[in-house]
């Protein structure tokens, strides 16, 4: 069994350390942050092994950079000499948004290290993520194979180039968001209609999180799906005519654009 490693275990890096301790074990997932303090409690957090940087660049298979993208450079430069003396396979995985491969390749100086640059999105907490990731030129089938391995319990993998990355992001690691509003939504209406809070918050979630299933177990189109739920004449039809009067799916597709869109300024682009 090979070892990843995670310099850097805030939120996203500890979703992610956790969900590969769950899928290789705790003595093949180490992980380091900005203080011994700091390591020891994320290596409790998530039920990992607390490590070293020097650690994790001679013996991890992956390396996982999960700090800021205003840090990235600075942790290349720090850990590269160590990274060149490596003679086994080793893939550098980052997180950071807005930080291209090229860039990653560039500011670290090392041609024997992989990169594979990935996008999560919170989900992955509870397992049910989407980590979208791009390999550059030099990655082999087994790095891949490997990530995919580490990152199995954190939800579905899917590789994409890394243009496609940015779109990826903006609906899946933007989409969390945008379907808490409806549940949130949902819920209001639910009070509205004469509820409890509790009540309506629970049925809203148990109704997305229900359709959402029944999509992805029966594979039917979303369209075919609605239309089993709308009777001639019906309650649900009329509610479906009420969206569609205030543009609903025109929002959710400017929602996604928006966010988009928001990328690439960010990133200069």
């Amino acid at each position: 069994m090979f070892k990843i490693g995670f310099i850097g275990a805030g939120n996203m890096g500890g979703a992610l350390a956790q969900a590969g301790r769950k899928a290789l074990g705790r003595e093949n997932v180490l992980v380091c942050d900005s203080s011994k303090e700091r390591t020891e409690e994320a290596a409790r957090r998530v039920g990992a092994t607390a490590s070293e940087r020097e650690e994790i660049c001679k013996t991890c298979r992956l390396i996982f950079l999960g700090v800021k993208p205003n840090a990235v450079e600075g942790v290349l430069h720090e850990i590269a000499p160590l990274l060149r003396q490596r003679q086994d396979p080793v893939a550098l995985v980052s997180m950071a948004a807005g930080t291209p491969i090229a860039k990653i390749k560039s500011v670290s100086g090392m041609e024997n290290v992989h990169v594979i640059r990935i996008m999560p999105n919170t989900p992955v907490k509870v397992g049910e993520g989407v980590i979208v990731y791009t390999p550059d030129a030099e990655s082999t089938e087994e790095d891949c194979a490997a990530l995919e391995k580490a990152l199995s319990k954190a939800g579905i993998t899917d590789k994409v180039t890394e243009k496609q990355l940015e779109a990826a992001g903006a609906l899946s690691g933007c989409g969390p968001a945008f379907a808490y509003l409806f549940i949130e939504a949902l819920a209001d209406a639910g009070v509205e209609c004469g509820l409890p809070r509790a009540a309506a918050l629970k049925y809203a979630e148990q109704t997305v999180l229900g359709a959402a299933k029944t999509a992805r177990d029966t594979q039917k189109h979303p369209a075919e799906l609605k239309d089993e739920v709308c009777s001639p004449g019906g309650t649900t039809i009329a509610g479906v005519h009420a969206l569609e009067r205030s543009a609903f799916r025109c929002a959710a597709m400017d929602a996604v654009l928006a966010a988009y869109k928001k990328t690439f300024e960010l990133s200069g682009k």
